[in-house]
């Protein structure tokens, strides 16, 4: 049976590689066209002879040519699987695990290439374009987990070959049930009109958010008022970006541009206005035409009825379904283990600023407003900690080669720069990946480019993605393929990008997870990498690589200062940490506190008001403002993909807290390669073959524990410990 879907793959193949050959170079102009086509001309040349994009003569009529080609022949041979089915033939699953990897490769990797384009500099692909190739995409890969008879296939066979099928057997159950599978066809139709209504509120709520936003604008002339605003600030609220000293400086509601102005400026009645209005932003109290109150209790009831009609009490609870942590009461006993160290520790901390800010001119008591800039104020006088200082001794090509060679000595890899792949801007870099511990170590397991200048999502914070332009599929002989792109400003007159400890992290957090996708050792591409990775465990592998950051001596390692290449003194890195520590029992509230509040949304059927009313209490020394509206601006949770998933990010922080201990037990080279090789076997090497909690205990030998977060943090006491953490 291998050999006739073997053979049946192979015409569908041909056709939907016939886009991934090469073709003589061409000139590299942009042609808009607006829509997919699903026969005609395949899109020749996305890829050279060496299986990496040819990214020179990429155009996006290429990319809408090729994505709808690949999309139907994906959706051609699930539907050639359900007719196999249907006639009685027996099919195993790993057959159709594969036959479905095999044909979804050249989708996934035209999908791969569109996105690094766009992320990289949006002219390539634009906006509106790019959207049209992943809607394409998505649905046909969506497709593979929405076929009823699939579904009820693979329900019928218990029996899998291995670990790995079972992971892919349980996956595809899960997403059929997800999607409706279970139901009856009025069931489906319920279920599918319920969505349709869901999407356009979501729609309406980001939209009323966006509105909001930019209805906001707080004009500043006076250049003390921003005279200690870092540089990605200025440029983000320049009239002129390219001079970012000359004003006026226009303050916007996006959330970068608020934090860094609570945090930077002086004037206290100007950071008020800011707070406020961003407090009250998409409630009735700042625009009733944009209220989004009403758009979120339909959104949190349509959830509701959604969990219902596919078996579940709430939405928390069918959330839960693709989370590590596996259920709501499991949860909470974290959130409450967490808040018994958190919450003391909150409490004085905010005293200490107090009387420091007391000291120092403050003649009231602090504010939300107040604290991120008593704080940097508090970090300057006591410990000298300036972080524009501290930026000097981080040039951005240090930080890397720094990177590179700590990954290499932690798992045994090389990675190589090939100055002659082809890229899409000249500042793009291209390196391969040399596994020491592969039966070939000559030949690469992987590859990745690195764009360090991208022009988008400039909001006045340094952003880097990890885009998966290829997973690791063994069916197809396949490599897996990623590009990193950070949207830092270029170099300027000789001088170097510069990293503040914010950028430190956020680089090490995308490399971590790069490799994460570079050196999975899963078998199929569903699987590899981060695929059918939990929730909340997705950011594990990157959170882990910034915790390096912890150690003194890695510091050092990547430091240099610009202008004289001074290495960082070891007395300054130590004290770096505290740009982790201070203020972390109040941080680790904050976070507590929306995790609660967004699984209470949609678990409770209490007005969101009053919820909040309740919670806030729990986890805030300061009481809440009576017009705070926050939760109707939380588009990541009421717009996007993470209800009920808030918790998520925390919860991949207290796993890799936990295996970065095992790493800190001994911080010299020798026990960094041999914890190292122990990380790589199992959380490098899986990707989702196997349970995130069964591979932390296979690393760890146990269950992840509360403790070495809250020591990481600084605010883990032993005489509060009453039982095991």
């Amino acid at each position: 049976m291998l050999n006739i879907l073997r053979q049946r793959h192979a015409a569908l193949a041909n056709a939907a590689q016939r886009c991934l050959h090469s073709t003589p170079c061409r000139p590299g102009y942009i042609v808009l066209v607006p829509e997919i086509g699903e026969e005609g001309q395949m899109g020749e040349g996305l890829l050279m002879p060496n299986g990496l994009p040819a990214f020179s003569d990429i155009t996006i009529e290429m990319c809408l040519g090729a994505i709808g080609q690949q999309a139907s022949a994906v959706e051609k041979s699930i539907k050639m699987l359900e007719q196999d089915i249907k006639s009685g033939k027996q099919l195993k699953g790993a057959d159709i695990y594969s036959e479905l990897d095999a044909v979804s490769a050249p989708l996934e990797t035209t999908w791969g290439v569109a996105k690094a384009l766009y992320l990289g500099n949006s002219t390539l692909i634009p906006t509106k374009s790019y959207m049209n190739i992943h809607e394409r995409a998505r649905n046909a890969r969506a497709a593979k987990f929405c076929n009823k008879t699939v579904y009820t296939a693979l329900l019928q066979q218990e029996d899998q070959a291995g670990e790995a099928e079972q992971r892919m057997r349980q996956k595809f159950l899960l997403e059929g049930k997800l999607n409706g599978l279970s139901l009856s066809k009025d069931g489906q139709d319920g279920l599918k009109e319920l969505l349709t209504q869901l999407g356009r509120e979501r729609g309406n709520f980001k939209n009323k958010v966006n509105m909001a936003v930019h209805a906001f604008a707080h004009v500043v002339n006076d250049f003390q008022l921003v005279r200690d605003f870092p540089p990605t600030l200025l440029e983000a609220t320049a009239r002129d970006p390219s001079q970012p000293l000359e004003g006026p400086w226009k303050i916007t509601l996006q959330p970068p541009i608020v934090e860094g102005f609570l945090k930077y400026c002086p004037d206290r009645l100007q950071r008020w206005n800011v707070w406020r209005a961003n407090a009250l932003k998409a409630s009735q109290q700042q625009d009733k035409a944009l209220e989004n109150s009403t758009h979120l209790e339909k959104i949190r009831g349509l959830r509701k009825r959604q969990a219902n009609l596919l078996g579940y009490t709430n939405y928390a609870d069918m959330s839960m379904q693709t989370k590590m942590i596996g259920s709501v009461d499991n949860l909470k006993q974290i959130f409450a283990k967490l808040l018994k160290f958190a919450g003391p520790a909150q409490s004085v901390e905010l005293e200490e600023l107090q009387k420091f800010a007391s000291l120092n001119g403050a003649e009231h008591k602090l504010e939300a407003y107040d604290v991120s800039y008593w704080a940097r104020k508090q970090l300057a006088a006591e410990h000298q900690l300036v972080e524009d200082k501290l930026r000097e001794y981080f040039p951005l090509p240090r930080v890397l080669s720094g990177l590179f060679t700590l990954s290499e000595k932690l798992f045994n890899i090389r990675i190589v720069e090939q100055p002659k792949t082809e890229v899409w801007h000249p500042a793009v870099k291209f390196f391969n990946v040399y596994d020491g511990d592969a039966s070939n170590s000559s030949t690469p397991v992987g590859g990745f480019y690195v764009d360090c200048y991208s022009k988008e999502h400039k909001f006045g914070r340094n952003n880097g993605w990890m885009v998966g332009i290829r997973n690791s599929n063994k069916t197809a002989g396949l490599t897996p393929l990623c590009a990193l792109i950070f949207n830092f400003t270029e170099p300027t007159q000789g001088k170097p990008t510069l990293l503040g400890f914010e950028d430190l992290q956020m680089v090490f957090k995308t490399f971590g997870t790069a490799l994460q996708h570079l050196l999975t050792q899963a078998g199929y591409s569903e699987l590899a990498g981060l695929s059918n990775i939990e929730w909340d465990a997705s950011q594990v592998s990157g959170y882990v690589m910034s915790n390096f950051l912890d150690d003194a001596a890695v510091l050092q390692t990547l430091s240099g200062h610009y202008a004289n290449d001074q290495i960082i003194d070891a007395e300054l890195a130590q004290k770096t940490r505290l740009l982790k520590t201070q203020l972390s029992g109040y941080n680790l509230c904050q976070e507590l506190y929306l995790a609660d509040l967004d699984v209470e949304l949609h678990r409770s059927g209490a007005f969101w008001l009053d919820i909040v009313r309740k919670i806030w209490p729990v986890y805030h020394c300061m009481p809440l403002d009576k017009k705070d509206a926050h939760p109707c601006s939380m588009t990541d949770i009421f717009a996007g993909d993470w209800a009920a998933a808030h918790f998520s990010h925390l919860y991949s922080k207290l796993i890799a807290a936990d295996i970065s201990s095992s790493f800190a037990e001994q911080r010299n080279d020798e026990h960094y390669a041999t914890v190292g090789k122990r990380y790589k076997q199992t959380f490098l090497s899986y990707g989702g073959s196997v349970p995130t909690a069964e591979v932390f205990r296979r690393f760890q030998g146990r269950d992840p524990s509360v403790e070495a977060l809250l020591k990481s943090l600084d605010i883990f006491i032993t005489s509060q410990t009453t039982e095991h953490n």
